[in-house]
C-alpha cells in the first residue's frame, strides 16, 4: 500500500479564524466596556495588550485565545464566564435576526 501524503497547513484562502464568533465576541467586549466607562486604550492597558490588538479584537478581526479572553475579563472586572455568555448571546441574535 502506498503512503499518502499529507499536506501540511490551512488550505489557501481559509481564514485564521471565524468571522462570527470573532465579532460575537468583539460586540460583548465593547458592550462591556462601554457599560463601564473604559476607554478602549485604557481597556487594552489593564489588560496588558497593546490597544490596536484591542481594536482588532472589537472589530471582529481577531479571535482572542483562552489567556487573552481571560486577560480581558479581569480587566472589565467581569468573569470570563460572563463575557462568554454575552457572546454566545450575540451569536444567538445573529444567527436569529428580528425583523
Amino acid at each position: 500500500m502506498q503512503k499518502r501524503h499529507v499536506k501540511r497547513g490551512r488550505p489557501r484562502g481559509t481564514t485564521t479564524y471565524e468571522a462570527k464568533p470573532a465579532q460575537a465576541f468583539g460586540d460583548a467586549v465593547r458592550s462591556a466596556r462601554l457599560a463601564r466607562g473604559i476607554a478602549q486604550e485604557e481597556l487594552a492597558a489593564l489588560a496588558g495588550i497593546e490597544r490596536s490588538h484591542m481594536g482588532k479584537m472589537e472589530r471582529g478581526e481577531h479571535l482572542p485565545t483562552l489567556a487573552l479572553i481571560l486577560k480581558v475579563a479581569n480587566a472589565l472586572k467581569m468573569s470570563a464566564a460572563e463575557l462568554m455568555t454575552d457572546t454566545e448571546t450575540n451569536l444567538r441574535g445573529a444567527d436569529n435576526p428580528q425583523p
